[in-house]
């Protein structure tokens, strides 16, 4: 079991200046990470979970442990005047408390709290692990160099083990079949019947979880809300509300399209991809899904953590060719790559946006281990490898 995230050190630095703010999925390990870091950097600190009735007094009352040093709110999201409440504390009590907040929803985008926390807060997004966290080697390069891939034993068994199980803690480090299904089932009840019941004014949950459970056929294609809705019979406003929601909560995330002045890109849907991969049943796209979370959570830690603009994207243009992944800073390409689950060979729209976007470097990525080849420019790599040099 891995105690110390990929985030510990950075929000540690962060504290002694600002709030920190930590979003993430259920499930994700964010209570273990605040609690870790109380414990082990605090000499006292007080956990206040919103979700504990004797704990939500406490919170209401502002009743607050004298010897503590750290303040956690957990869950504090689900307090309608939450961000006024944390933003009292911060300018009267700083001196006294660092503040660490925490939530299963998008804190940095949740207006129902009122006056703005603008200048007061770092944001973090806490992903689920990934090979490079699972090996310890995480390394944030320098943009518009050249990714650093490093060759482990037992980074092939990771990569498995991650395909299989999510990188979310529990299922990952039981590799049990039964509990993942179980921790599977749980999770979107609780998602659905607890966390957006809490904040989001949606009678209908069950339309909203039959929703949920059509999204994995969905995965690694263009995102049609037209064809959700005439799924689902309702109206095309009520089910781009509902992926709001479902996306404000970390239950999905979208890619949109590359678009820069000059490139005739295909102004259309985004691409869609799931936080945990595990519900998708097609190969291709559970391969392609994983990819892309490794890649999100590396322009994440790019963003969050260095303050670097960067952006994850696809490119397609009017004439179909697409490419699945490109990776942006200020809006200039990086790096472009493909997913294939077993085809070596190079791909010509990969070859094609290289040269046309001026792309500084391009990879191919496939399933099968012990790959890495170069063939004219493009590097072509088995996806362990390839995870390596990400966060």
């Amino acid at each position: 079991m891995i105690n110390k995230r990929y985030l510990s050190q950075y929000i540690i630095d962060d504290l002694s200046n600002k709030m920190v703010f930590i979003g993430g999925p259920r499930q994700v390990g964010k209570t273990t990470l605040v609690q870790h870091l109380g414990q082990s950097v605090y000499p006292d600190y007080q956990y206040l979970n919103w979700d504990r009735q004797s704990q939500r007094q406490a919170i209401r009352a502002e009743r607050f442990e004298a010897s503590a040093k750290l303040l956690i709110f957990d869950e504090l999201h689900k307090y309608r005047q939450w961000k006024n409440y944390v933003k009292g504390i911060y300018d009267t009590q700083k001196e006294q408390y660092h503040i660490l907040v925490t939530g299963s929803a998008r804190l940095d985008l949740y207006k129902k709290g009122g006056d703005s926390l603008m200048g007061r807060y770092h944001y973090y997004r806490l992903h689920p692990f990934s090979v490079a966290e699972l090996l310890q080697h995480q390394v944030l390069p320098e943009p518009f160099t050249e990714l650093q891939f490093v060759h482990y034993p037992t980074a092939p068994a990771l990569f498995t083990d991650l395909l299989k199980f999510s990188g979310f803690p529990e299922p990952f480090f039981a590799k049990q079949p039964r509990t993942l299904r179980r921790w599977q089932n749980t999770r979107l009840d609780r998602l659905i019947k607890e966390d957006v019941r809490d904040i989001e004014s949606i009678r209908d949950l069950s339309a909203l979880q039959v929703l949920a459970e059509l999204l994995p056929q969905r995965v690694g294609s263009q995102l049609s809300l037209n064809a959700l809705r005439e799924d689902l019979g309702v109206a095309h406003k009520t089910v781009a509300l509902w992926m709001e929601v479902l996306e404000r909560f970390y239950y999905h995330y979208r890619i949109y399209p590359f678009m820069q002045r000059g490139f005739a890109a295909l102004k259309k849907e985004p691409k869609l991809y799931l936080w945990d991969w595990t519900p998708v049943t097609e190969p291709g796209a559970r391969f392609e899904n994983i990819i892309a979370s490794h890649l999100l959570k590396f322009v994440h830690g790019l963003h969050d953590i260095l303050g670097h603009k960067a952006v994850l994207w696809y490119i397609r243009d009017i004439s179909g060719r697409e490419v699945d992944f490109l990776v942006t800073v200020n809006n200039q390409p990086w790096f472009a790559v493909e997913a294939k689950l077993s085809d070596r060979t190079p791909s010509k729209p990969l070859r094609y946006f290289q040269d046309k976007l001026h792309i500084p470097y391009v990879y191919q990525v496939v399933a099968e281990t012990g790959i890495d080849e170069r063939v004219k420019n493009i590097r072509v790599l088995s996806a362990d490898l390839f995870c390596t040099a990400l966060l």
